[in-house]
């Protein structure tokens, strides 16, 4: 028997809405290229200045020049919530300081060498609503 109703519609959100949606979560996951194969790891974030502040257990030296970040909430029951994607530059924060203050403001899973805080510049979003057809917009 399936939990999750039989037909759930994938509506494509505005820039703004998926922004927001961005901005409302904490977690999320790093996607990038490291040798042909494509790398998926487990992150925080925050919203800041435009820019999206990354920390995540990737080492320095791995950080790509273009990377996408996802996040996503959805629920395992109804198979509705949302998704969004941002892609852009990305750079390592190097800065003594300010790396110190998003490592003590973004929790992390690993502390040496493959503990990073990076910045998207994001240069495209793309947010979708996953909903079973009874939402009224």
């Amino acid at each position: 028997m399936s939990t999750t109703p039989a037909t759930v519609r994938m509506v494509e959100v505005s820039g703004a809405e998926a922004l927001w949606l961005l901005e409302g979560a904490a977690l999320g996951r790093l996607v990038y290229t490291q040798r042909d194969l494509t790398v998926v790891r487990p992150a925080r974030h925050v919203w800041e200045f435009g820019r999206l502040v990354v920390r995540t257990p990737v080492q320095a030296a791995a950080v790509p020049l273009t990377a996408t970040y996802h996040v996503e909430e959805i629920h395992p029951r109804s198979g509705t919530g949302w998704s969004v994607t941002a892609t852009g530059p990305a750079e390592v924060i190097t800065d003594r300081d300010e790396a110190a203050h998003y490592r003590r403001t973004l929790s992390g899973w690993a502390h040496g060498p493959h503990d990073s805080v990076l910045r998207i510049h994001p240069q495209s979003l793309a947010g979708f609503r996953l909903g079973d057809g009874s939402e009224h917009r």
